[in-house]
């Protein structure tokens, strides 16, 4: 991954890699709602089965206002991974400001049943400088 508004974070053998998008043709800068995807490969580098259980995540605008969202699963699965297996999910994220920042974390359980929690990295949601804001 090469840009700045990206995350690529490890914990526990599984990593989190996020690509954020800008999405203009969903945003209503008038109504100060700015819309930002989020594509989230988390791969299993460790040497045991997983699942994904739980999600959290905590989202702040650029006022600092703060939100979270908690819930079972990611876009209504909970992915089950062997090792050096990997699974894609995209999602939506509006706010309202032109940027904001998320950050979180899955919880996960192994194979012998134990929970743990695994880090999802600080990535930025925001408009970059060779995009417009437009008015839909």
């Amino acid at each position: 991954m090469s840009s700045s508004l990206e995350s690529d974070t490890t914990t526990h053998g599984i990593r989190i890699q996020v690509l954020p998008r800008y999405l203009p043709d969903h945003t209503d800068s008038e109504e100060n709602r700015f819309v930002f995807s989020y594509r989230i490969t988390i791969t299993n580098n460790s040497d045991h089965w997983v699942k994904l259980v739980r999600r959290h995540w905590i989202i702040i605008n650029a006022d600092g206002q703060r939100s979270e969202v908690k819930g079972s699963g990611v876009v209504g699965f909970q992915p089950e991974l062997d090792p050096g297996e990997s699974h894609e999910y995209e999602s939506l994220c509006p706010i309202d400001t032109d940027w904001g920042t998320m950050e979180g974390s899955y919880e996960m359980q192994d194979d012998k049943g134990n929970l743990f929690d695994i880090k999802i990295g600080r990535f930025y949601l925001a408009v970059t400088s060779d995009e417009t804001v437009e008015s839909s």
